[in-house]
């Protein structure tokens, strides 16, 4: 720089790389005589000679960035505004100060939802056979010896696998369908959900914030997830599911109409009905929500529509579903790397 230059430009004519922005060390000795004199109590350099300042500095550790003035003169340059973002990127993750709004919309029609569904189930549902209720009840737990009573097979299908259900929630929710947001553990919700099955599991998805948390190597070694993630769990539960399926089709028509008749007076099988219903409605969300989590849904993007079967399509995914120690769980992971 020639010391009668009164005037200091940066509209290069040829493209930059990246942006606008010079890193200078902040550490770099001036043998000749300072050009300009800075003051760190500033945000300014101001030049001795009187000269109108060119640069901005912006302190930065070890360094300091040079903005050119320009950048005040012409606001509308896209190539500064693309310089601004990129610096935005370098300075943080790009979110307002303000925070993140959250959009409130999907956990008010879940907590709806919720709210009617457990109306309806108190106020609502058929309740004509409370008696036969309390015997089928012990009849499934075992509570009752042999005596003579055949129970109905779709019936007894539909309790255990409704048993099999909390299972495969575990798999789909942890760790992929954890929330990182609002600061909710899932396990005590997937708990409540072998008794109460998907009234327990709807207040958790009003509560859900993606993303997950990051997943550590050695907690994929820890129970609970070396069990949940396990090829042999996996295949146990969908063999179990098959064999359960198949045992209630092959149930003759007088079952199935012995069945519809249940649903209709039983106050136990009419809910019961209806939380199969809603596990199944659900899971096709949860399993997208976990592949594209392990990213894979360039590859296994074929199964979402397999998991519209109940049960037996997110089961089939989860056995053939990737590690997680070969899969990204979170954009944040993926960054840092």
């Amino acid at each position: 720089m020639l010391a009668s230059t009164g005037l200091v430009s940066c509209n290069f004519s040829f493209p930059l790389k990246k942006s606008l922005d010079f890193i200078i060390p902040a550490q770099t000795p001036i043998t000749k005589t300072p050009f300009l004199r800075t003051s760190f109590s500033s945000r300014f350099l101001r030049p001795c000679t009187g000269v109108t300042p060119i640069f901005t500095f912006y302190k930065k550790s070890p360094s300091q960035k040079c903005r050119s003035s320009t950048e005040t003169r012409n606001s509308h340059d896209p190539v500064l505004e693309k310089a601004s973002v990129l610096e935005s990127d370098l300075d943080g993750n790009g979110s307002s100060p303000g925070g993140e709004s959250r959009d409130w919309t999907t956990s008010i029609l879940l907590f709806l939802l919720w709210a009617g569904l457990i109306y309806y189930v108190f106020n609502l549902t058929p309740n004509q056979t409370p008696s036969r209720d309390e015997y089928f009840l012990k009849k499934l737990l075992n509570l009752k010896g042999d005596d003579g009573f055949r129970m109905n097979e779709v019936l007894v299908s539909l309790w255990y696998i409704m048993g099999l259900w909390p299972l495969v929630y575990s798999m789909l929710l942890l760790p992929t369908g954890r929330s990182s947001k609002s600061k909710i553990p899932v396990w005590p919700f997937l708990m409540l959900s072998c008794f109460g099955g998907a009234y327990a599991l709807l207040p958790y998805f009003v509560l859900w914030k993606p993303p997950s948390p990051p997943i550590e190597e050695p907690e994929l070694r820890r129970w609970p997830l070396n069990f949940l993630e396990s090829k042999l769990t996996a295949g146990i539960s969908l063999a179990a599911g098959l064999g359960i399926i198949v045992y209630a089709g092959l149930a003759n028509e007088d079952v199935w109409k012995e069945f519809y008749q249940y649903f209709r007076e039983s106050k136990f099988i009419h809910i019961t009905c209806i939380d199969f219903s809603l596990l199944s409605a659900f899971a096709p969300f949860w399993v997208y929500n976990d592949m594209t989590a392990r990213r894979w849904y360039d590859k296994g993007f074929w199964l979402l529509p397999l998991s519209l079967i109940p049960f037996l399509g997110p089961a089939l995914y989860i056995l053939l579903r990737p590690a997680l120690a070969s899969a990204s769980l979170s954009p944040s992971s993926s960054e840092e790397k």
